[in-house]
């Protein structure tokens, strides 16, 4: 089975580059304090490193 990952949006991302508010709308995250599940996968990793400091990760097995 493959794993899943649990993506918590923790901080706002006003002041920083649009691309990363974009971002943080692509991983369907919409209010802060909002959750989302994704499988585990090199695009979501990719794009989870690019907003890092805004989300809190947890792996759901």
């Amino acid at each position: 089975m493959a794993s899943k990952l649990r993506i918590t949006y923790k901080k706002s991302s006003i002041g920083y580059k649009k691309d990363q508010g974009r971002t943080i709308r692509a991983l369907g995250l919409r209010k802060l304090n909002s959750t989302v599940e994704h499988n585990d996968s090199p695009v979501i990793r990719g794009m989870i490193r690019k907003v890092k400091h805004l989300v809190v990760v947890e792996e759901v097995s």
